[in-house]
């Protein structure tokens, strides 16, 4: 009976259960969802397809390496949402132009 004279855990969070902070885990999932969320916008304007795809591309790798070192679910979570949005940006980016088409001409003009 001794867990009813404990205090409670205060709550970090939505599935944060560890009670810790995690300050790059935060950040890497803050930039993963706002990259995924400029991809998604600008893969509608095939005009901004070199915006999209490094947009894409750097949300992707920023979400993979977020979920390499992620330690809670609610970190998971939102990455694989981010890492969804950037993937479809990334591939709408693709099939528009890639990213580097742009460029003067250096490469698939």
């Amino acid at each position: 009976m001794t867990q009813i004279m404990r205090p409670a855990k205060p709550r970090t969070g939505l599935l944060a259960t560890d009670g810790k902070s995690h300050p790059l885990q935060d950040t890497l999932l803050a930039v993963t969802l706002v990259l995924g969320v400029l991809a998604l916008v600008t893969a509608g304007f095939s005009g901004l397809h070199v915006l999209t795809s490094w947009a894409g591309l750097i949300g992707i790798l920023t979400g993979g390496y977020g979920q390499y070192v992620s330690e809670t679910t609610r970190e998971r979570f939102g990455l694989i949402l981010g890492l969804g949005a950037c993937a479809v940006g990334f591939f709408f980016g693709m099939a528009h132009g890639g990213p580097f088409s742009n460029f003067g001409g250096f490469v698939g003009g």
